[in-house]
Parts: structure tokens; C-alpha cells; sequence
């Protein structure tokens, strides 16, 4: 068994700071909002200061209406995509794609034929905020994994800000493993897939232009990504021909 783990959520104080890194570094904050929270959150606190709250809400109302899934996406603007009517098919990403699954799941037939209660169902349900067993880190169970030779992959997409590439980075640097193959640029056909890191017991891969879900934004570079994984191969080193 080799899990392969895409934009994990691993330990809770190094992927906070990690995503407040991620929007500092990449304009949408200003250095003034970074500032405050380097200086005054504790992310390894449970009870955070009230000059670090006001920081972070300061910094999510500077970054406006944006997709944290893939911070360079464009938005969903078409009212009658919104309902669930496409009207066209696209081999390109569609930013109104979440809209149709809604739709569907909204569907009287769709829920009886699920055995569901009938429901007005939504994909982000703030139920979930009532779960309070959540662990703060997992960084525990990768190591037990991985001390007990189970090889592990993670990935991550550069444009994705809800788990960045800071704060997976950050993460994995907790567990101070040592490196065995560099930091390097990985190929997809002829283009830069991404970049890629060895550590003992562990893969750390990037994927160029990819949010959150990397298969939705960059499906070639997943399918070299996750063709390598299943072949127990790094990523290509060269481009093809």
C-alpha cells in the first residue's frame, strides 16, 4: 500500500500560517494585514488574540470575491448556469460546474431515487462546523506510516488557497525527514508539470496551475502525476518528444 494524498489538510498551525503566507505572497494581502498576523498570531493557540482576529478578518475582507479552490480561476457569472442549465459542453474548466451538481442533487426524482429526505442539499453545509472531534494534526499518523515503511505521496496545486503549497510544505518540515532527491521541475509531454522533492518515506509534488482539485484544473499533468504514482516512478524528469 502507497497512499497518495492531494492538498491535505495535515496539521492545523503550520497550514493556518501557511494560508496566510500563500495570500501575502501571492498580492492579495498587503504587507501591512501580513504584518500583524506574523506578529500576533499564535496559530498553535487555541485562544488567538483579539489584534490577531481583526488581522485575519482584515485579511479575508482585502482579498474580496475570489475562488480560494484556485485563486486565478474566473467566477461563475451566467444566472442560468447557476440553475443548472448548460446549454454547451466544454473540454475546458467550468466555473459554474458546482451549479449542476447542486441542481441535480436539488432534484425531487434525483433524492427519491437516492432513498434521501427530501432536502434543499448543499455541497458546504455548515453542519460540519458542529464537528469538534477533529484531530489538530495527523502529522503523527504519517510518520507511524511512514517509520513503518509505507511510502507516501502528496500533492499539492500552486494556485490553490484553501490548502496552499505553503502550508503543506510547512507541514511536511515538521517532520524534519531527511531529503533524498532535490527539489526539481517534473514534466508533463513537453511542458513543466510541476516540481517535485523526495524525502525519506515521503514524495512532495506540485502541480503547475492546478487549484484544489488538480484533475478539474490541469487533467493531463494529474494524469502523468498519478500515472507516475501507480508505476512507483518519480515524475518525468525531461520533457517528452
Amino acid at each position: 500500500m502507497m497512499p497518495l494524498i492531494g492538498n491535505p489538510w495535515i496539521n492545523d498551525a503550520t497550514d493556518l500560517k501557511g494560508i496566510f503566507d500563500y495570500f501575502w505572497t501571492h498580492a492579495l494581502n498587503s504587507g501591512e494585514t501580513h504584518e500583524l498576523i506574523d506578529k500576533y498570531c499564535d496559530f498553535n493557540s487555541e485562544n488567538e488574540s483579539a489584534i490577531c482576529t481583526n488581522a485575519t478578518i482584515r485579511a479575508s475582507n482585502e482579498i474580496g470575491h475570489i475562488d480560494f479552490y484556485n485563486t486565478y480561476a474566473p467566477q461563475c457569472h451566467d444566472s442560468s448556469l447557476k440553475n443548472g442549465s448548460t446549454g454547451y459542453v466544454s473540454n475546458e474548466f467550468d466555473p459554474c460546474s458546482d451549479y449542476y451538481g447542486i441542481a441535480y442533487l436539488n432534484t425531487p426524482e434525483v433524492q427519491k431515487a437516492l432513498h434521501a429526505i427530501p432536502t434543499n442539499w448543499t455541497y458546504c453545509t455548515r453542519v460540519i462546523r458542529n464537528w469538534i472531534d477533529s484531530p489538530v494534526t495527523v502529522l503523527p499518523t504519517i510518520k507511524y506510516l511512514i517509520d513503518s515503511g509505507i511510502k507516501i505521496w502528496i500533492y499539492s496545486g500552486d494556485t490553490d488557497a484553501r490548502v496552499p503549497v505553503t502550508s503543506s510544505r510547512y507541514s511536511i518540515n515538521t517532520l524534519k525527514l531527511p531529503i533524498n532527491s532535490a527539489w526539481r521541475p517534473w514534466y508533463s509531454g513537453k511542458e513543466i508539470g510541476g516540481y517535485v522533492v523526495g524525502y525519506k518515506g515521503l514524495t512532495f509534488v506540485t502541480v503547475r496551475g492546478a487549484g484544489h482539485l488538480v484533475p478539474s484544473w490541469q487533467p493531463e499533468r494529474a494524469l502523468t502525476l498519478i500515472s507516475s504514482f501507480i508505476y512507483g516512478i518519480p515524475p518525468p524528469v525531461s520533457p517528452s518528444n
